[in-house]
């Protein structure tokens, strides 16, 4: 029976993981492919790569999507770490309820209510879609995953290294920027890496808020693809996907290195 049961988890475990990642795989080797039938093997050859870079409409959108990705990230996860701070150090506060539901509503909220509802407060202040609304939108939707992956991190943190820093003299922003701050940044930098891969991901917000100028590869993708999928789309699309790859296994490696690390001081310190 056990043996029975192990063969089947194995074989579903396997359909489902072919289910997941073998169009990946195969949207990979299409981007090699010689033939402009993208479902046609016609050899291999790098020439779409090279297509694609002289492609100003998907160049120009690539920008796009990576000065969006960046800057929205990076603000994102400020607020987001802030929002965390204030959830996790201050319990009692009036009003709490009410931020930490408006903080956390992105999670659960539809993205096309989120897109709407943002788009309508744009043309209700009469700020112009462009590059500025897209970037509001995607600081919107990620602070939240930030506040979520910091917030785990400050809950099992030990207050008592403040407090003895504190207690030594340290003010309270030096104690945050040389005992906190350490501290929780594998999770900040966690953080940063999950908003700017949502930001790069999206397509249903930015085709709310996005304007003249401001068109993300998403967007210019599913574009495309309505009326035929090219070699050159597979190539842009391999690309983020090694470009997602790489962040995440960069992020990775920093934590479990910082991990390490951390673990070997606390042994010094023990034996000490």
């Amino acid at each position: 029976m056990n043996a029975s049961w192990s063969r089947f988890n194995i074989t579903s475990i396997v359909l489902g993981f072919a289910f997941l990642y073998l169009p990946i795989v195969l949207l990979v080797i299409f981007s090699f492919n010689e033939s402009k039938l993208v479902t046609v093997w016609g050899g291999f050859s790098t020439k779409w790569y090279v297509s694609l870079f002289h492609n100003q409409g998907l160049m120009d959108a690539a920008w796009v999507t990576i000065r969006v990705g960046l800057v929205s990230a990076t603000l994102a996860t400020v607020l987001g770490t802030l929002a965390a701070l204030a959830l996790t150090r201050y319990t009692r506060f009036r009003g709490r309820v009410l931020f930490s539901g408006m903080v956390f509503a992105p999670l659960v909220m539809p993205e096309v209510i989120t897109g709407l509802s943002l788009l309508l407060l744009f043309v209700a202040v009469g700020l112009d879609r462009g590059f500025f609304t897209l970037t509001l939108a995607h600081i919107t939707f990620s602070m939240c995953f930030v506040a979520v992956v910091v917030q785990s991190r400050l809950v099992t943190f030990d207050r008592s290294l403040e407090e003895a820093a504190m207690d030594l003299g340290a003010p309270p922003v030096k104690t945050f920027f040389q005992i906190t701050l350490p501290v929780i940044l594998p999770a900040i930098v966690s953080g940063w890496m999950l908003a700017f891969t949502l930001s790069i991901d999206d397509l249903v917000i930015s085709s709310f808020t996005s304007g003249p100028g401001a068109t993300t590869l998403p967007m210019k993708i599913y574009s495309q693809v309505r009326l035929g999928v090219t070699p050159e789309i597979n190539a842009a699309c391999t690309i983020l996907i090694g470009i997602v790859a790489v962040g995440v296994i960069a992020a990775s490696l920093v934590n479990k290195r910082r991990e390490v690390q951390r673990l070997r001081d606390e042994q010094a310190a023990q034996r000490g």
